[in-house]
């Protein structure tokens, strides 16, 4: 039985109990107790000799990552992952602690059942929030996170700070810990995947706007903004929440946070953040009104804060622009994988516009898109290809549409130059997944770059 308030002393009284002995009761304690109250209970003390059997749920980098700081701990490490066996969920309750990648959704009924069973279930992410001992700024919302970490870094690190940029864009989180201290800070772009079994939050959350995304992997609209709570969810007196005002459920999170409350919108970013940019969009002047408040938290300089946004020219595969081929130009968005981004990207032209929409489905809703289609006269041609293309398009009208379902990039880029008037511009940003035609949306980007410098080359 399980004392409910003290579970922390074992005594051997008999001394006939054997070192395995205590480490089982150990184990067996530690799952009563999450069980029972929700509560890990972690040992002060070191099992020497008794390495823990962990599994590492993906073999992506943060799983590679995992699997380097476990076995440097001497665990035993086992891979499992889906592209090496399709039963790699089947004996789960074999371990002793589970290491979950973002890939892997959470509430899988074979964690679940394993967890019931007393596996303890945590991932990179949550070990590092552990471990970090330096401040933590952590960005979340739809989209947008990879440019508003990325421009938060480069303030800070003009600004001389100890400042490393982890994660998806940045390095892996777990072969940091030994090189941080207590004055580094570290940035980290957060999804929803990561964030929905967060149980610490960062000392800055920023929250940029929260629309819909990856609704093949969550169950619900719910659950997704659920897991978007946690970024805010567990911040204490000493922490900032840096929210988007300007959207309805970015705000609502204002009353989640125990924290100080900075609310940002684009209009009243000060004028002298607008000017002289390289970044293009008026989506991304929230990006950069985010940036800006997160790096007058941390005390940094207006002078270094505005030479750093000036000087920012945004990230690959993010409205980039790619090169001008016979008085036509061309701009990689590859990286806009659902209708938000796309449309963002349409609104930031006043120049006749050839838009490449289309790709793998995720089960989005396209309705909103369409309208912004249909109302910007300055959308003159849709190329629509991959699986989703002409869905995406029906019912829109009074414009140029050509399917080119799977035709290769070579082809769809050709086709964009022939029907884009001169002084136009073409967009690759296709509001849909890669994975029909491609490997990823940077391999998809790429290709894109690649079919753009091909016509250049020749002389087009």
């Amino acid at each position: 039985m399980i004392n409910p308030k003290n579970a922390i002393f074992l005594i051997n009284r008999s001394g006939k109990a054997t070192s395995s002995d205590v480490a089982e009761l150990s184990k067996m304690i530690i799952a009563d107790v999450k069980e029972k109250f929700g509560i890990t209970l972690e040992p002060e003390v070191q099992f020497i000799g008794f390495g823990r059997k962990v599994a590492i749920l993906g073999y992506g980098l943060e799983g590679q990552d995992a699997e380097k700081y476990f076995k440097s701990l001497g665990d035993e490490v086992t891979i499992l992952d889906r592209k090496f066996d399709e039963n790699y969920l089947k004996y789960l309750k074999n371990f002793d602690l589970i290491v979950r990648s973002p890939g892997v959704y959470r509430y899988l009924p074979e964690i679940i059942k394993a967890e019931k069973e007393g596996v303890e279930i945590t991932s990179s992410l949550k070990i590092f929030f552990d471990k970090c001992p330096g401040k933590i700024i952590g960005v979340t919302g739809t989209k947008g996170k990879g440019t508003t970490s990325t421009l938060i870094y480069e303030i800070l690190k003009s600004a001389g700070k100890d400042v490393y940029l982890v994660g998806n864009i940045g390095k892996p989180y777990l072969e940091l810990i030994p090189k941080l201290t207590s004055e580094s800070i570290v940035i980290m772009e957060l999804s929803s995947f990561q964030l929905i079994d967060l149980t610490k939050s960062p000392h800055i959350a920023v929250v940029l706007n929260v629309t819909l995304d990856h609704m093949d992997w969550h169950k619900d609209k719910k659950e997704y903004i659920e897991a978007k709570k946690n970024i805010v969810k567990y911040q204490t007196e000493n922490d900032y929440a840096v929210i988007n005002s300007e959207y309805d459920v970015p705000r609502s999170f204002s009353g989640l946070t125990k924290g100080k409350v900075i609310l940002f919108n684009r209009e009243d970013l000060e004028d002298k953040y607008k000017e002289d940019l390289l970044l293009r969009g008026g989506h991304n002047l929230e990006n950069i009104a985010a940036a800006v408040n997160a790096a007058k938290i941390i005390g940094v300089d207006e002078d270094v804060i505005l030479s750093s946004v000036r000087s920012f020219k945004g990230l690959e595969h993010r409205l980039e622009l790619v090169g001008e081929v016979g008085s036509v130009t061309f701009y990689n968005d590859s990286f806009a994988t659902s209708e938000q981004p796309t449309i963002a990207a349409i609104n930031s032209f006043t120049e006749p516009e050839t838009l490449i929409l289309g790709g793998s489905d995720k089960g989005l809703d396209f309705t909103l898109l369409r309208k912004a289609i249909e109302k910007k006269a300055n959308v003159k041609n849709l190329i629509l290809i991959g699986e989703i293309g002409v869905k995406i398009g029906e019912g829109i009208n009074g414009k140029n549409i050509v399917n080119l379902g799977k035709t290769p990039m070579t082809g769809i880029v050709q086709k964009a130059f022939e029907i884009t008037p001169k002084g136009g511009v073409v967009i690759l940003s296709p509001a849909a997944a890669s994975f029909d035609m491609f490997e990823n949306y940077k391999d998809r980007g790429m290709q894109f770059k690649k079919a753009v410098k091909s016509l250049l080359h020749d002389g087009k």
